[in-house]
């Protein structure tokens, strides 16, 4: 079995990369937008909050690494937790 469903590029895109940090032979587009970002602080990237609140992602590389993509899905356990209607977080 291999393994080509872990990893994508988007090279045509007009911001590949769009974030510094990562060597662009392993910056993975897969997670172009992180499904981990409802978990807020516990979503495990580096993240900051701006005045009014909101969670700034800009810095953080976190699913862009290729090495990555098992601790992402690993962490989409939160995510369908926070989305079950038996969740305990769930009001």
């Amino acid at each position: 079995m291999t393994d080509h469903y872990r990893f994508f590029q988007n090279r045509a895109c007009e911001y590949f990369p769009c974030h510094k940090g990562v060597p662009e032979e392993d910056f993975n587009c897969l997670f172009c937008y992180c499904p981990l970002y409802a978990l807020g602080k516990d979503c495990g990237g580096d993240h900051s909050y701006s005045r009014k609140g909101y969670k700034d992602c800009s810095a953080c590389t976190f699913p862009h690494h290729r090495q990555n993509y098992d601790r992402v899905l690993a962490s989409l356990s939160g995510v369908l937790d926070l989305a079950s209607i038996n969740s305990p977080n769930r009001s």
